[in-house]
């Protein structure tokens, strides 16, 4: 790999990586990880010796193939690299990642753009699902500028809406993968859920925290940390994760009552770190927890009436709106969410 591999840094939603077409990279999955985590400069907590930026939120990988499935115009592999440990886990989706997926498709041209806007449709490797991707091409040619504005971003964006099909279960099996609404761990009340995310959302208040904390205090609190980190190992097999010790999920919600106008207010685990803000499917999961009856995200949560209903989650530096479709059951059905992206760098990175 001495003359370097072809890839494209972005910025995809409020996280961002590298951008890696598939066949530029090893086929075997050992030697790909072994470059990924060069790429990174992983295992360091500074990452000093590689791409990466010191934080699970900027050190994930795309890997993006033109697709042969029906219907389907790529084929997107998330990885998320570790920063102080040599792993690399598919484990999980990507939501933010995922935001670019549509513009580097059309750069490298496995789409072509189809007018003003763009329909691109993603499967989503890790999970078997479908997401699809609204990307703007004014006079057929991609913009990343516009006045889309997204909580966690600075200034403003072209728009990527992003709708998300048939996510119910996705890495778990199921909605609700242990068949209850509420599970009691440890002595805590959670819901153990996956509409996209495998996620464990339980309230703030149980834990002893106030649900409005901010990161860096989160962060700090080891006795916390280690008692939602004792919670995750329990629910691994309840799951069907099975042993989650070195997986990066499931992600950790801490619920409380709004305090900004939204629906929800949420400290999140990404699962060993406080995330800045919350990840695109974990939000999906949150919303939707909130709309099972008798779960603690019910009991905190403010929710609309309708079928179609927009739930904003509070996070540490703003808000992310879900538009939840429900069936005459209340099953949520479809979910979609505003995200923007921007292309950083293009070239090759070497290791």
């Amino acid at each position: 790999m001495s003359d370097g591999v072809p890839c494209m840094w972005m910025r995809g939603g409020t996280s961002k990586g590298g951008y890696f077409l598939k066949d530029d990279l090893p086929a075997d999955t050992a030697a790909r990880n072994a470059l990924l985590l060069g790429v990174m400069g992983s295992p360091d907590p500074r990452q000093i010796d590689g791409m990466g930026g010191a934080d699970p939120l900027t050190s994930k990988v795309a890997v993006v193939s033109k697709s042969a499935r029906a219907g389907i115009d790529v084929d997107y592999l998330f990885l998320q690299v570790f920063v102080d440990q040599a792993i690399v886990t598919d484990a999980q989706n990507c939501g933010n990642i995922l935001s670019g997926v549509g513009p580097f498709a059309l750069e490298r041209g496995l789409v072509a753009a189809t007018g003003d806007e763009t329909r691109v449709a993603i499967f989503m490797e890790n999970t078997g699902q479908v997401a699809v991707a609204t990307v703007q091409t004014p006079d057929g040619k991609m913009t990343y500028d516009g006045d889309a504005a997204i909580d966690g971003v600075p200034g403003t964006h072209a728009p990527i809406p992003t709708e998300f099909r048939d996510t119910a279960g996705s890495s778990c099996g199921a909605l609700l993968p242990s068949g209850n609404a509420v599970d009691v761990v440890n002595g805590v009340r959670v819901t153990l859920i996956d509409n996209g995310m495998p996620c464990v959302v339980m309230k703030a208040a149980d834990v002893g925290i106030t649900g409005y904390e901010d990161r860096d205090w989160l962060d700090a609190n080891t006795e916390l940390k280690a008692r939602i980190e004792a919670i995750r190992l329990a629910v691994g097999e309840r799951m069907n994760l099975g042993d989650v010790t070195d997986k990066s999920v499931p992600k950790m919600m801490l619920v409380a009552p709004p305090v900004a106008g939204g629906a929800v207010c949420v400290r999140s685990f990404i699962p060993h770190r406080a995330h800045a803000t919350i990840g695109v499917l974990g939000a999906v999961s949150v919303a939707t927890a909130c709309l099972i009856p008798g779960s603690p995200a019910a009991e905190v949560a403010l929710v609309p009436d309708g079928r179609r209903k927009t739930l904003s989650v509070e996070h540490p530096t703003g808000e992310m709106s879900c538009v939840l479709e429900t069936n005459e059951a209340g099953d949520v059905v479809s979910s979609a969410l505003l995200r923007t992206a921007r292309k950083l760098m293009d070239g090759v990175v070497f290791v």
